[in-house]
């Protein structure tokens, strides 16, 4: 009989779901060193937050077959070294989605109420009702800040509510925005339009302290931040210093960027219009219970040889497949993020051209690599090899495929991408050459030949003398090194692209510089 290991505190639903299958042994006392020495006894280990799960534990676990999550993300886990080893992980990217989205509509009614504050003063015998009038949220604008599972229910509600949506996501398609009565924008105007603000994103670097005080400045003086996604992507000093100067109406944290809070951080010493709360966001009795049964029945499901629903890794595909396309795989994802980053708006349609030998590799393990790294350039490490499709069929784009065998352009054959969307179209072409050695080899049919690198800089400009001396020169100036330059033309004195690889990223005001060179019509700086 299978033996599981339940290693945190499980809502006793999920415990009955697997002892119907396997022995369950419930340990959550449990040290490091306990669990790297007991792990090998067990087929199944089923967490919460609490429980590290390192390469040691992993190493240490030579029968486990999955990893269970009973929560959304897997931070706690070496997912790498899980998969290495083929040991599935498994969460439940749903299962608070409810929670979560409720959490974030409380805090938006406390905040327009007053009512931590009005019931702190109740508690302390005062009767201040002029002191809390309040506003209503009918017919104000809510801004949402990521159309994913959770706010778009928040969106739906704040519909029903009567509120006016407004939404920034870059991987929402305009008729899915439409069908959800949701209007979408632009970040900048968002944060300026309105009455409302809440944040559905993960933390990755683009998004880290995205809300900071030059983003606060351009909101209305009467509006309200609510932040129940992930802590990090709010600057907590320059939200509180904002409240504090009358710059914002008030705010609604839920999430923090070290958690538990520090006890001198500056959000404590924040007297009035800040409600904060100890990471309560998926804290319901019904989304312990839900994540419970759905990472439960996972766990079962794989004990008893069938496919698991919410893998973060990579299921379905044998070592010997994903050995085999692994420079196959890498390149699509590099294009897939290239594309994303020079698409710059939303994307609604990818056209994937697989040509030569990449025609008759399997094509489905191509086309989630060129979406998981389509998606990844925004939302990061939330995007896996599984997710990636629902994710893309969640924004409503559309996937391509076009299958050239017969072309022969390089040895190993090419993968192109196309992206359609607001802003046009782009595209780029990449290649596996016979040593392993992955080429960017065309961006929207100029001919380059580049190997990619962490951080890029693509341009497009006039075939003109001087262009390549004085972006050179300016680098130079802000001391940004170039490793590498390529140019690409199809016409004298036409159009060209210009690719270089350099050592550091490109500071925001230096691309503004760099777009006010004559004859430079666009910069896109990349990272890899």
């Amino acid at each position: 009989m299978s033996k599981v290991l339940v290693s945190d505190p499980i809502d006793q639903a999920g415990v009955d779901i697997l002892s119907k299958v396997a022995q369950v042994d419930q340990r959550p006392d449990l040290s490091p060193q306990e669990l790297v020495s007991v792990i090998g006894d067990y087929d199944g280990l089923m967490i919460r937050s609490g429980t590290k799960v390192t390469a040691e534990v992993i190493a240490a676990a030579s029968k486990l077959k999955i990893i269970g999550r009973a929560g959304v993300g897997v931070d706690n886990v070496d997912v790498p070294a899980a998969t290495k080893r083929g040991v599935l992980v498994v969460n439940s990217p749903e299962g608070n989605t409810i929670a979560a989205a409720e959490h974030a509509l409380a805090m938006m009614l406390s905040l327009s109420r007053h009512v931590p504050q009005a019931h702190a003063g109740m508690r302390n015998g005062k009767w201040d009702r002029k002191k809390y009038v309040g506003n209503e949220l009918y017919k104000k604008t809510l801004g949402v800040v990521g159309l994913g599972k959770i706010g778009s229910h928040v969106a739906r509600v704040a519909r029903a509510m009567g509120m006016e949506v407004i939404a920034y996501d870059p991987f929402i398609a305009a008729d899915r925005a439409q069908q959800m009565q949701v209007r979408l924008t632009e970040l900048d105007e968002l944060f300026r339009s309105a009455d409302y603000v809440t944040l559905h994103i993960p933390r990755t670097k683009d998004t880290e302290n995205l809300v900071n005080a030059e983003l606060l400045r351009t909101m209305k003086p009467t509006a309200r931040i609510v932040n129940c996604a992930r802590g990090g992507v709010v600057d907590e000093s320059a939200i509180a210093e904002a409240i504090d100067n009358g710059v914002i109406a008030g705010a609604g944290l839920d999430v923090y960027a070290s958690e538990p809070l520090a006890e001198d951080s500056p959000l404590r010493a924040v007297e009035r219009d800040l409600v904060l709360t100890p990471h309560l966001g998926a804290s319901t009795e019904e989304a312990q219970e839900n994540v419970a049964i759905d990472v439960a029945e996972q766990i079962r499901d794989v004990l008893l040889g069938l496919p698991a629903r919410s893998a973060v890794n990579i299921p379905g595909l044998s070592a010997e497949i994903m050995e085999r396309l692994k420079p196959h795989l890498q390149l699509a994802e590099t294009v897939g993020r290239l594309v994303s980053q020079l698409s710059g708006g939303q994307v609604q349609e990818l056209e994937l051209r697989l040509q030569g030998d990449f025609a008759s590799h399997p094509s489905q393990p191509l086309v989630i690599a060129s979406l998981k790294g389509l998606l990844g350039a925004v939302l990061g490490d939330s995007i896996n090899f599984v997710n990636a499709s629902l994710e893309a069929k969640a924004r409503g784009i559309r996937v391509l495929e076009v299958k050239d065998e017969a072309s022969r352009d390089y040895a190993g054959g090419s993968l192109q991408l196309i992206s359609r969307g607001d802003q046009g179209s782009r595209s780029v072409t990449g290649a596996v050459f016979a040593d392993g050695d992955l080429r960017i080899t065309s961006i929207d049919e100029f001919p380059v030949n580049v190997t990619p690198s962490s951080h890029m800089l693509f341009t497009r400009h006039r075939d003109m003398p001087g262009i390549i001396g004085q972006l050179g020169s300016m680098l130079g100036e802000h001391n940004v090194n170039i490793a590498a330059m390529q140019v690409g033309r199809n016409i004298v004195r036409g159009d060209a692209v210009m690719v270089l690889s350099i050592d550091d990223p490109i500071p925001a005001a230096l691309l503004k510089t760099i777009m006010a060179i004559d004859g430079i019509e666009e910069a896109h700086p990349v990272s890899l």
